[in-house]
């Protein structure tokens, strides 16, 4: 009997599920699947921005691979982690959607310099975010589903421009850009896309967007719209250079504009954390948030000396994990691994610059739109029965919009302040952070309902 009670004591049956480990093949085919949901997510923000601070083709097929890599790493700190840096939940991190825009602006206003910039303000944004990690608990009630709601919108609705003008080729300035073979491309690849997320179930579900791009790119072939040679010259094994172009610059504006984002990707995956840890059935605590947040900050700290952007959480992997139960953050970890050895292999991250832009515009009306759809989901539950949040997502959205709906608004404003101020996100993130200030919080009447706690975005 005492053997028998040994052997039940050296079983590990009361291990949580998140802290198991799976059979090598199981482990390996489980974070496949957690990358191909994410590889579309990673990949867009580097393509969005090389083209739009000049990189050339092969560049850009190099900045997304940087990006592949640093994922992999801000992946690893999130589930793994050490001392109190790390969720250890099955958590993904990857580049930030919310930079994307505020970068843009940066580029046009630096010229040759705009990379080196952009990596100045992220490195800074993520070191505020690092240190401001154990308090950011108390300023959560400060982003409620009305100021989470109304800029994860304003992201979607700021990245949809730009996939119109894939659409229409990318290149205004060439003899075919929007012509009806672009557009028809686009549409095309819009139409397949929207029959797989239809007729598919599962996981293949959860990638149409990237079955959609394979597709799309098949039938561009024979009519002679992808470019081979970035992936012809891109080598099989290299390493992201580290700062590959230049050493970080610092500039005031750009800072304030990063850290804006740092502040929002904190919001965003409080409330993710919290609704994984729900999922998983391990609540997470305040340590466990402060970790997470740490893992974020760092991994936004590190990424730009390896020539990536800022990471945050990625939600739809944790709808994956609610999918598939398969709760171990070993799988996700494995994942992780995945995502650095693809980053080490400047071929495989190239393969996504063999997608014409038209097939890229198509899918992205759908990524980007779904952006906007998530933010949309948030308000409600921002309780905008209430006039003020009526009120304050109103003002927001407005001014928010100005730099989309009119470029040109804020020509006559200081060089510097157009870094915020052409960042729809930073300017309608800051008003509606105000206006909920002034209105649910110092100016709340007695009795009146609190702000709702925010809510994860799926």
């Amino acid at each position: 009997m005492p053997r028998f009670r040994k052997a039940a004591v050296a079983v590990p049956e009361d291990k949580h599920p998140v802290d198991e480990t799976l059979p090598p093949v199981k482990m390996f085919t489980s974070g496949l699947q957690h990358v191909a949901a994410m590889y579309a997510g990673v990949v867009a923000p580097p393509m969005i921005v090389g083209p739009a601070v000049g990189l050339s083709a092969t560049e850009t097929a190099f900045l997304m691979g940087a990006s592949l890599f640093t994922a992999g790493l801000a992946t690893l700190l999130q589930t793994l982690g050490f001392w109190r840096i790390g969720a250890r939940l099955p958590f993904v991190n990857g580049v930030s959607f919310a930079g994307v825009t505020p970068m843009i602006a940066i580029g046009k206003d630096q010229g040759a310099d705009a990379l080196p910039v952009i990596f100045g303000a992220i490195v800074t944004a993520g070191l505020l975010g690092f240190f401001a990690a154990p308090y950011f608990g108390r300023l959560v009630r400060f982003f409620p589903p009305v100021v989470t709601g109304t800029v994860i919108t304003l992201i979607g609705v700021s990245l949809l421009p730009v996939a119109f003008n894939w659409s229409q080729g990318g290149n205004r300035t060439a003899a075919d850009y929007g012509s009806m073979r672009n557009i028809g491309m686009a549409a095309l690849t819009l139409a397949i896309v929207l029959v797989l997320r239809r007729l598919l179930r599962g996981f293949l579900q959860q990638i149409a967007i990237l079955l959609g791009l394979v597709a799309g790119t098949l039938v561009a072939i024979p009519l002679g719209m992808t470019d081979f040679d970035a992936f012809r010259s891109a080598a099989w094994v290299g390493f992201p250079t580290p700062l590959h172009f230049g050493a970080p610059q610092f500039h005031l504006a750009a800072v304030v504009s990063m850290c804006i984002v740092m502040l929002v990707c904190m919001t965003e995956s409080t409330a993710d954390i919290l609704a994984l840890g729900r999922i998983v059935d391990r609540s997470a605590d305040a340590r466990t948030i402060e970790g997470g947040l740490r893992a974020d900050a760092l991994g936004s700290a590190v990424s730009p000396l390896f020539n990536g952007f800022m990471c945050s959480a990625f939600a739809q992997n944790i709808g994956l994990v609610a999918m598939t139960k398969v709760r171990s953050r070993y799988v996700v970890a494995a994942g992780g691994g995945i995502l650095i050895l693809l980053g080490l292999c400047p071929k495989a991250a190239s393969v996504i610059a063999l997608v014409p832009l038209p097939v890229l515009g198509g899918a992205g009306i759908v990524l980007f739109g779904s952006v906007a759809a998530s933010g949309i989901q948030t308000l409600a539950g921002a309780a905008m029965e209430r006039g003020e949040n009526a009120l304050i997502v109103a003002a927001s959205v407005g001014v928010g919009l100005i730099p989309i709906a009119a470029p040109g608004f804020y020509h006559a404003f200081p060089k510097d302040l157009l870094v915020v101020l052409d960042s729809g996100i930073s300017t309608g993130c800051l008003v509606a952070i105000v206006l909920n200030l002034a209105f649910n919080h110092l100016g709340a009447r007695k009795g009146a309902a609190p702000a709702p706690e925010p809510v994860p975005v799926h």
